[in-house]
């Protein structure tokens, strides 16, 4: 008798949580992505966030918020019983809301206190910060919160 064959779904089911290859795939993705699509519709100030604060963000927001659940001992009980639909949305909202304050205070704190210029990419934190937070914070949670689920069954 062979085998039973595995398809792509079983692999993903018992594809693990891996701190760093979800911290890659934070910065390539929004970087490449924003970065085409900055290529493509001329916009080169798009294609340089791509590479630093969409990028960036992203890759530090899944460090931080990844690191923060996947913690050696046993994960907070709280994290690993509550639905997935309702974690990932709070953890995104929860990383926009402080990424979004930081956006803001650079473009408006930067230029007056320090001798950087009035320029158009710090009012693109505004956006680029929060936006790129949530999105990094609620797919590493998803993520985790999948691969914490089947660790315990």
């Amino acid at each position: 008798m062979s085998p039973p064959h595995r398809t792509s779904s079983s692999r993903s089911a018992t594809r693990p949580f891996v701190l760093w290859q979800e911290v890659a795939v934070a910065y390539l993705a929004p970087a490449l992505t924003a970065g085409l699509g900055g290529f493509l519709t001329g916009q080169p100030e798009l294609t340089m966030a791509a590479l630093t604060s969409i990028g960036a963000t992203s890759a530090l927001v899944a460090c931080v918020v990844g690191a923060w659940l996947h913690q050696r001992g046993r994960p907070r009980r709280w994290t690993t019983s509550a639905p997935r639909l309702a974690l990932a949305p709070a953890f995104a909202v929860a990383a926009a809301a402080v990424a979004g304050l930081l956006g803001w205070f650079a473009s408006q704190w930067l230029p007056s206190h320090t001798p950087v210029p009035d320029a158009g990419w710090l009012e693109r934190l505004r956006i680029d910060l929060p936006l790129s937070a949530a999105l990094a914070a609620a797919i590493v949670t998803w993520r985790w919160h999948g691969a914490a689920s089947r660790q315990q069954t």
